[in-house]
């Protein structure tokens, strides 16, 4: 696995991988970490993929790991 691109984002360290056939796009933040892996020929390249990888997408992940964080301090 060889890391591909990056996305900058101010609160979050997003990467890009490429192994095989598939992306995986690791967004990390702290302690915490979430993959999501997409086919190749599904995302029709880099390009396509970066679009998928949109202001919304990039949210919704940012709110993920403010509800992983707040799950992780219950069980300190």
């Amino acid at each position: 696995m060889r890391i591909i691109d990056r996305i900058p984002h101010k609160s979050m360290t997003i990467s890009i991988f490429q192994m095989n056939d598939k992306y995986q796009v690791k967004f990390e933040a702290g302690q915490m970490e979430q993959i999501f892996k997409f086919l190749v020929e599904e995302v029709k390249g880099l390009e396509g993929l970066k679009q998928k990888i949109n202001d919304d997408f990039i949210e919704s992940t940012r709110d993920r790991f403010n509800d992983m964080y707040e799950q992780m301090r219950k069980v300190k």
